[in-house]
């Protein structure tokens, strides 16, 4: 298809809009240097009109319905909507600021009313049911017959059999779903940014690291302010709450981190909650289902809630008597240590942490000399390099949109072009919280051709200071790893058809790959291949080694649970049958109650700010993650029996899974790779809870 060509006015002159024009950048990556803001909004308009005249042209054919005229065809459309798509709404994710946050709410209900051009389209949908219709004798391959079997579904989700008043109401509720979830996200981002504690006396940091100090006067000194300043970002929360003495600090930052969006200011999300999960129930009984959960899980391994819910149950009640040993042992030992009064929510990280040190004698601040930033990358890379052979190269000619962001090269083990990776790993203003692998362009094939992915691993590290070079925790290790994993399901993806690789994988899946990864942590053998001191290069000892895989244990039954409770919550907002009108701290706590072993904290909730599944994709799928380390530690105990960096188990790993995306049922891939299903033995064995 021809570039379209737009005339924007831009600074007083008239300008080509570079989202329209083919990139002409290596390897087609987004010219962030020539995008403006106002570029967006005009680039999607075109587009999405675009993309509707191919609707038309594949609905009002006069040819008989076929795979190819229809099914690919649909496949493939939009895919200058789809580009812009890609590059907006990422950005929106980790170079925001209020002017993206407008575009974002402009534009999302566009892109819901062109979804509701195609699946609302009868004549479109009446082809699909013929080409549906034919399945069983059309001799489609898996991959096929799983586009075509989406494609049916995605009509029928969409709302393709609604009618009338139910059709438009349909729409209306997609339509301020976008809009809310939007609105979740904007003002959880500005809670986070708003508050600081600010400290002027060097007595209240008693107990914290230099490092950790060295990074808040930084950061009051960028604010033009004496002293110390903290944030909520977590590299600047996280030391606070686990080695200040002073607990009225500790107390103050829990309360702010475990409050926010939940305040009563113009921010709070309560509301927003409540409005997201009764539209989502209403939109699921419109199209025929009792609860939101039963409409959304269809598609997943676990494909009922019921299964959903047993899964957790059956997982709580191996782990809930171990995390009440947990807690009685820190309680035990903080007494000791002088705590009075009752054990808070504020003192558990604090006193968990010197319980671990009295055990193990390990600490964060033994290790993080040894995990330098651009260490931990090396080896993460030279794994990917020792168990498929990949390579990577970093480049200095592919745009980026922030100076902080680098951009590599991946290339295969035949030394064919496999993928671009962009790494941005510090925290700033403009960037949501946590971390997360995305793409700018997903992998599939395009006129014959291989579309590569442009894949992105976006992180809030440590940052470094002015005398120390950025330092990981052992926790952000795994997390490097974690989001690593995820890059390689989408850089090894080898589909045809956009809908079929990695974007289409299912959330109780998608995460295989991911914490898959994370066991490598806890290795000896890939330690030692890179985890040197950052001054001194002595690799790092033995002793410690040990040390991570005695501790690695450490308080499982609570850390279990904990991650269990989130998934009780996503289920129970997902499983409501009538609007939520009790408080939502209230509603939270009768989900989750049997999960909790410390006093409540009054105000606090941690829903507001809950965006995996109000303002992600994870909506009744949070528990995605303890099923994928299910299948991760039966997976990884095959590497274990065959050696942890073996060629053909991970060459079996990268064609059964890594490579497929969701052309193939899961659960199939995995049985492929593994040889049986998996059971949660596995899990309880490696967490120490059976």
């Amino acid at each position: 298809m021809a570039a379209i060509i737009l005339l924007v006015a831009s600074c007083g002159k008239t300008e080509q809009n570079p989202l329209l024009s083919n990139f002409d950048t290596p390897h087609q990556t987004p010219p962030f240097g020539k995008i403006k803001a106002e570029h967006y909004e005009p680039a999607f308009d075109v587009a999405i009109e675009e993309a509707k005249k191919e609707v038309e042209q594949i609905a009002s054919s006069k040819e008989t319905p076929t795979f190819e005229n229809t099914i690919v065809a649909l496949d493939n459309i939009g895919e200058k909507m789809n580009a812009i798509s890609g590059i907006f709404f990422n950005l929106n994710a980790c170079l925001t600021d209020s002017l993206m946050q407008d575009i974002a709410q402009n534009v999302s209900p566009k892109l819901t009313s062109f979804s509701h051009a195609i699946y609302m389209n009868p004549q479109l949908f009446e082809r699909v049911k013929q080409v549906h219709e034919q399945k069983a004798t059309l001799n489609l391959n898996q991959e096929q017959a799983m586009l075509l079997e989406n494609t049916w579904k995605a009509f029928i989700d969409g709302g393709a059999n609604l009618e009338g008043a139910d059709r438009e109401r349909f729409k209306e509720i997609s339509i301020e779903l976008g809009k809310l979830s939007l609105t979740f996200d904007k003002n959880e981002l500005a809670e986070t940014n708003a508050f600081e504690l600010h400290v002027t006396d060097e007595k209240d940091l008693s107990g914290l690291p230099e490092g950790a100090k060295e990074m808040a006067a930084m950061t009051a000194k960028q604010r033009g302010k004496e002293g110390w300043i903290f944030t909520l970002h977590y590299p600047s929360m996280g030391p606070l709450m686990k080695y200040a003495d002073n607990r009225t600090l500790r107390e103050k930052m829990y309360r702010a981190n475990s409050t926010r969006a939940y305040k009563d200011n113009e921010y709070n999300n309560e509301e927003v909650v409540k409005k997201i999960t009764a539209l989502r129930l209403e939109k699921a009984k419109l199209m025929g289902y009792p609860t939101y959960a039963n409409y959304a899980l269809t598609d997943r391994m676990a494909n009922t809630p019921e299964i959903v819910n047993n899964f957790i149950s059956e997982l709580h009640e191996a782990s809930y008597p171990y995390a009440l040993k947990d807690k009685k042992e820190v309680e035990d030992f903080a007494r000791k240590a002088g705590l009075k009064g009752e054990l808070q929510r504020w003192d558990w990280s604090y006193y968990s942490n010197k319980l671990m040190q009295e055990k193990y004698a390990l600490d964060d601040e033994m290790l993080k000399p040894y995990f330098k930033l651009e260490n931990v990358q090396k080896g993460v890379f030279d794994l990917a390099t020792r168990l498929y052979g990949i390579t990577f190269k970093e480049v200095n000619n592919i745009p980026l949109y922030h100076p902080e962001v680098k951009t590599y090269e991946v290339y295969d083990n035949d030394g064919s072009f496999l993928a671009v990776l962009y790494t941005d790993f510090f925290p700033r203003e403009s960037k949501g919280g946590g971390a997360w692998m995305t793409q700018f362009r997903g992998q599939k094939m395009v006129d014959g051709k291989d579309q590569r992915p442009l894949v992105s691993l976006v992180m809030n590290f440590t940052k470094p200071t002015d005398t120390k070079p950025s330092l990981l925790t052992f926790n952000e290790v795994t997390t490097f790893l974690h989001e690593f994993g995820h890059a390689l399901h989408g850089m090894f993806s080898k589909c045809t058809y956009g809908s079929t690789s990695m974007d289409g994988v299912s959330r109780d899946f998608v995460e295989l790959p991911s914490q898959f990864m994370e066991n490598y942590a806890l290795e000896k053998e890939w330690l030692d291949t890179w985890a040197v001191h950052y001054q001194t290069g002595e690799k790092i000892p033995q002793e410690y080694i040990d040390k991570i895989k005695k501790s690695s244990n450490f308080q499982a039954g609570y850390a279990s649970d904990r991650q269990l409770s989130f998934g009780m919550v996503d289920m129970a907002w997902h499983t409501i049958t009538e609007p939520v009108t009790e408080p939502l701290a209230d509603f939270e706590q009768r989900a989750m109650g049997k999960t909790e072993i410390m006093p409540l904290v009054k105000g606090s909730a941690f829903s507001p700010a809950f965006g995996h599944i109000f303002a992600g994709g994870y909506a009744a799928g949070y528990y995605g993650y303890k099923w994928a380390e299910v299948l991760d530690a039966d997976a990884f105990s095959l590497f274990k029996q065959n050696g942890i960096f073996d060629k053909a188990t991970a060459e079996s790993f990268r064609r059964n899974v890594l490579e497929k995306g969701a052309s193939e049922n899961p659960m199939t891939l995995y049985k492929r790779f593994r040889g049986q299903e998996p059971t949660v033995d596995a899990l309880l064995e490696r967490s120490g809870l059976k």
